[in-house]
C-alpha cells in the first residue's frame, strides 16, 4: 500500500529542485560567478581606506605585469628577440602595453632636470654644496676636464654648475640591470649571457579567471620560438602563479570529485550488486548543486579552493541513501521507504548535529572557512531532502541482495574487537590512547603561513629566483606608509625615514628602497641650496680660469635663483619620475600620503624598530599580519567546536539521554585528538587547514556514533553501515591528502586520519546488547 506522504513527497522535492536549478541557471546566466583572488579568503585585519589603498597600488604590479629576461650569448641577438616578442605581444591583444626598451622623451628629460635643480639634488650633493662650495666647484673643473667622466642628457653650456649631472647620477639603481644606449633596451649581463628586460602590462588582473591562462599560453607559445632561435626566456609574474593555480585546481577538482565518484560508484555496484542503486548517487548531484547555489546566493562568487575542498562533499553526501540501503543486510525482503522510516530518526539527527558543526566553523574570522562552511551545510541539506523525498520513489520495486561478503567484515571486525576486550579491558585501551595522544601532541608543532594556500611548481620559483640575482631587483611585500598634514610635513617624515633605513642599507641588511624624497627634497632644504648659490662666486675662479665666461655663470646663477619651490605634485609632472608615481597617495582626509618601496629584505622584524617613534610611519606587513591571524584564527575555531559540541549534546539528549549523548559526541573528539597526535608521530605540523579538517571530522563522524548507538539491524549491520559511509568519506577526503597545495593537502590529511579513528571507535557509542535481524512482516 502506498502512503500519501510517498506520493506527494517526491513531486514537493521536484518542485524545489526546479527552483534551485532555475536559480542556479540566473547565478551563471552572463558567466561561472567563480574567483581565484586568494585575497578574498583570507581573514581581514580592517586596514582603514587608505592602507587598503596603498596595499591595492603596491599589489598592482604583481597582479597585472609580467617581467621577462630575454638571454642569449650575443647581445643584438637578445635585443632582437626582445623587440620581436615585443611586437607580437602588443599585437596579440592580451596586454596593454608592453615595453622591451626606453623610449625616453630626452627633450622633456632635460626640461625636468634643468627645472629640478634645486629640488633634485641628493643629500650629498646639498651637503658638499653648503659645506665645501669649493671641493663642489673643484669637482665641476674636474668634470669639464675629463670627458669619461660620465654621460650628460644636459650639454655644459646649458648648466656651467653641473647640477643636472649630478642629479642625473644620482637616481637611485636598479641593480644590476644598464642602460644599452644604442637600442635604449636595458640588459644585464650573468651566466655568459645578455639578458634583456622585457615588461609587458595587462588591463585585467591575475585573479580574471581567463587572462591568467592566455598570458600563460602565450608565454609558453613565445618560449618555443625562442628556443628555435637558441634563445632563454626566464619569466615571473603573479599572473603565472595564478594560471598554474587555476589549472591546479581544475585537475584537482576532476581527480577528487572523478576518482570519489568512480570509487564510490564502484562500491556501491560491488556490495549491493543492483544497477539501480547507482541511483543513490543523485544526492551528491544534488547536494553539489545546493551548496554552490548557496554560496553564489550569499558571498556572490565561489571561490574555485572552496569548489575544490568542496569536492569532498561526495563521501559525506552518500552516506544518508547508504544508512537505509545498509540495512538491505538486515531487512527481508527490502523496500525503499520502509527501510527509510526505520533511519529517517538517525538520518535527521545526523543532519542537524553535522550542520551544527559546520556552521559553527562559519562564524570563524575566515573567510575561506565560512564559504567551506556554508557551501557544506547547503549541500547536506539538498543530500538529505533528495535521499529522503526523491531517492526511494527512485528506488521503489526494488529486490536488493546485497553480497555477503561486506556483511561478514563486518562481523569479523566485531569479532577482533571482543577478542581484543577479553584482553585489555576499555579502560586499558583508554590508558593506551592517553599516553599515544600525548607522545604525539608533544611532538606537534605548529605553522601558519599564508603560503601553503599556493601549489608553487619548482620552475616559477627558479625562474623568480634567478630573475632577482641577475636583476638585483627583489621587492618585498611590506612597505611603510607615511602620513602627514602636509607636503613640507611629509618629505620630512620620509627623510628621518630614510636615515634609518640607509643604516640597513649600509648593514647589507636591506637592500635599497624608493621614497619620494629621493627624488625632491624639503622646501626648507630647497631654500638652503638657493642662499649657498648665492654665496658660489666667491669660489668660482677655477671655472673661469677654465675659460668658463664669467657672464655664463652669472646668468646660470640669476636663473637658479629664480627657480620656484619645486613640490612633490611638480615633480612627479616628468619623466624621471615614472618609478616615484606609485609611491604618491596624494591628498587623504587628514592631509597628505606616500609610500616607501623595499628591496631585498633580509629580517622583516627589523622593519618594525624602524618605524618607532617616527610619527606618522607605520610598517604595512600584509603577510606578518595574516600568519598571525591565522595562529589567532586556530584558537577561536577550536573555541566554536567546542561551542557546537555542547549544542549536539543538547540536542542528542532526548533520543539518547544523557549519558549516551555525551558518549556520542566524545568519540569524535577522542577521534580528533588521536588524529593531531598521530601529525606529530608523522612529524607532520598543525597548520590552520589541519585544524580545520579535524573540526570537520567532529562534524561528520557524530553520524558514526549515532549509527552505532541505534544499531538498528543488529550490530554488524549498523558497522556495515559505518564501515560503508566511512569507505565513500575517505575515498574523497584521502585524495585531497596528495594535493600539490600544502592547504589542500594538510585538510585531506587530518580527516582522512581523523575518520579512520573515528570508525575505529565508533562502536563504544553503542550498547553492548545484540540485536537480532528484522524480518518485515509481509504485506
Amino acid at each position: 500500500m502506498t502512503l500519501p506522504s510517498e506520493r506527494m513527497l517526491p513531486r514537493l522535492f521536484l518542485i524545489l529542485l526546479l527552483a534551485v536549478l532555475a536559480l542556479a541557471g540566473w547565478q551563471w546566466r552572463d558567466n561561472a560567478p567563480l574567483s581565484a583572488n586568494l585575497m578574498e579568503l583570507v581573514p581581514g585585519t580592517a586596514p582603514d581606506a587608505l592602507e587598503l589603498r596603498a596595499e591595492q597600488r603596491m599589489q598592482e604590479p604583481l597582479n597585472r605585469e609580467m617581467l621577462v629576461l630575454v638571454g642569449h650569448k650575443d647581445r643584438q641577438q637578445a635585443i632582437a628577440m626582445a623587440q620581436k616578442l615585443g611586437e607580437q605581444w602588443q599585437a596579440s591583444g592580451v596586454f596593454e602595453k608592453v615595453k622591451w626598451n626606453l623610449q625616453a622623451d630626452l627633450p622633456a628629460l632635460r626640461a625636468q632636470l634643468l627645472q629640478g635643480r634645486l629640488a633634485m639634488l641628493s643629500v650629498a650633493d646639498r651637503q658638499q654644496l653648503i659645506e665645501h662650495p669649493d671641493a663642489f666647484i673643484q669637482q665641476r673643473v674636474q668634470a669639464l676636464f675629463d670627458p669619461f667622466t660620465g654621460f650628460s642628457l644636459v650639454p655644459s653650456q646649458d648648466d656651467w654648475l653641473g647640477l643636472t649631472g649630478r642629479i642625473q647620477n644620482s637616481q637611485p639603481q636598479h641593480g644590476s640591470v644598464q642602460l644599452d644606449i644604442g637600442s635604449g633596451a636595458l640588459v644585464a649581463d650573468a651566466d655568459g649571457k645578455s639578458w634583456v628586460m622585457l615588461r609587458a602590462r595587462t588591463a585585467g588582473n591575475a585573479f580574471d579567471m581567463n587572462l591568467p591562462l592566455q598570458v600563460a599560453d602565450l608565454l609558453q607559445h613565445s618560449r618555443e620560438e625562442a628556443a628555435r632561435s637558441d634563445v632563454q626566456l626566464l619569466a615571473a609574474s603573479g599572473l603565472l602563479y595564478a594560471a598554474s593555480g587555476q589549472r591546479q585546481a581544475a585537475r584537482e577538482i576532476t581527480w577528487v570529485g572523478g576518482g570519489a565518484t568512480v570509487g564510490i560508484l564502484l562500491l556501491l555496484l560491488l556490495a549491493f550488486r543492483r544497477w539501480r542503486v547507482l541511483l543513490a548517487f543523485v544526492p551528491v548531484l544534488v547536494g553539489m548543486l545546493f551548496g554552490a547555489v548557496a554560496c553564489v546566493a550569499l558571498f556572490g562568487q565561489m571561490h574555485v579552493m572552496t569548489l575544490v575542498l568542496g569536492s569532498s562533499l561526495i563521501g559525506v553526501a552518500v552516506d544518508y541513501p547508504l544508512h537505509y540501503l545498509s540495512k538491505s543486510w538486515s531487512l527481508k525482503p527490502w523496500h525503499s521507504w520502509p527501510a527509510l522510516r526505520l533511519t529517517l530518526p538517525g538520518l535527521t539527527l545526523s543532519l542537524i548535529t553535522s550542520c551544527i558543526g559546520y556552521l559553527a566553523l562559519a562564524w570563524t574570522p575566515f573567510p575561506a572557512l565560512t564559504q567551506i562552511a556554508v557551501f557544506s551545510a547547503a549541500g547536506l541539506l539538498g543530500a538529505y531532502l533528495s535521499a529522503v523525498c526523491l531517492l526511494p520513489a527512485l528506488l521503489k520495486g526494488v529486490d536488493l541482495r546485497p553480497a555477503q561478503w561486506p556483511l561478514r567484515i563486518a562481523e569479523k571486525l566485531l569479532e577482533l574487537r571482543e577478542s581484543l576486550l577479553k584482553y585489555l579491558r576499555t579502560p586499558v585501551l583508554l590508558a593506551l590512547l592517553i599516553a599515544f595522544c600525548v607522545g604525539g601532541l608533544l611532538q606537534l608543532q605548529s605553522k601558519n603561513d599564508i603560503r601553503q594556500w599556493i601549489g608553487t611548481p619548482q620552475q616559477l620559483t627558479d625562474e623568480a629566483q634567478t630573475i632577482a640575482r641577475i636583476t638585483g631587483y627583489q621587492p618585498t611585500s611590506q612597505f611603510f606608509l607615511v602620513r602627514a598634514a602636509n607636503q613640507q610635513e611629509l618629505l620630512e617624515r620620509l627623510t628621518a625615514l630614510s636615515e634609518r633605513l640607509d643604516q640597513l642599507v649600509n648593514l647589507e641588511k636591506l637592500q635599497g628602497y624608493l621614497s619620494l624624497n629621493q627624488l625632491v627634497s624639503q622646501p626648507s632644504e630647497q631654500r638652503k641650496v638657493r642662499e649657498a648659490l648665492s654665496k658660489l662666486p666667491q669660489f668660482w675662479q677655477p671655472l673661469l680660469d677654465l675659460g668658463v665666461p664669467a657672464a655664463a655663470l652669472q646668468a646660470e646663477l640669476a636663473t637658479l635663483q629664480a627657480l620656484p619651490t619645486e613640490d612633490i605634485d611638480a615633480a612627479l609632472a616628468g619623466p624621471l619620475a615614472e618609478p616615484y608615481r606609485t609611491l604618491w597617495l596624494g591628498p587623504t582626509d587628514d592631509g597628505v600620503a606616500a609610500m616607501v618601496s623595499l628591496q631585498g629584505l633580509n629580517n622583516p622584524t627589523l622593519l618594525r624598530v624602524q618605524a618607532l617613534d617616527l610619527p606618522g610611519v607605520e610598517l604595512v606587513d600584509r603577510l606578518g599580519e595574516l600568519n598571525q591571524v591565522f595562529a589567532a584564527t586556530q584558537i577561536s575555531a577550536a573555541e566554536l567546536k567546542l561551542a557546537s559540541c555542547v549544542l549536539i549534546v543538547l540536542v542528542l539528549i532526548l533520543p539518547f539521554g544523557f549519558g549516551g549523548a555525551l558518549r556520542i559526541v566524545s568519540l569524535p573528539l577522542l577521534a580528533a585528538l588521536c588524529s593531531l597526535a598521530s601529525l606529530g608521530w608523522l612529524g607532520q605540523p598543525l597548520t590552520l587547514f589541519s585544524l580545520f579538517g579535524l573540526l570537520l571530522v567532529t562534524a561528520i563522524s557524530v553520524d558514526y556514533a549515532i549509527l552505532m548507538r541505534e544499531q538498528i539491524g543488529g550490530a554488524a549491520a549498523s558497522l556495515l553501515g559505518t564501515l560503508l559511509a566511512a569507505v565513500t568519506t575517505w575515498l574523497s577526503f584521502g585524495l585531497l591528502a596528495v594535493s600539490s597545495t600544502p592547504a589542500v593537502s594538510n585538510f585531506g590529511l587530518s580527516v582522512s586520519l581523523g575518520l579512520a579513528f573515528s570508525f575505529i571507535l565508533a562502536p563504544w557509542a553503542g550498547r553492548q546488547v545484540h540485536i537480532a535481524p528484522i524480518t518485515e512482516p509481509a504485506a
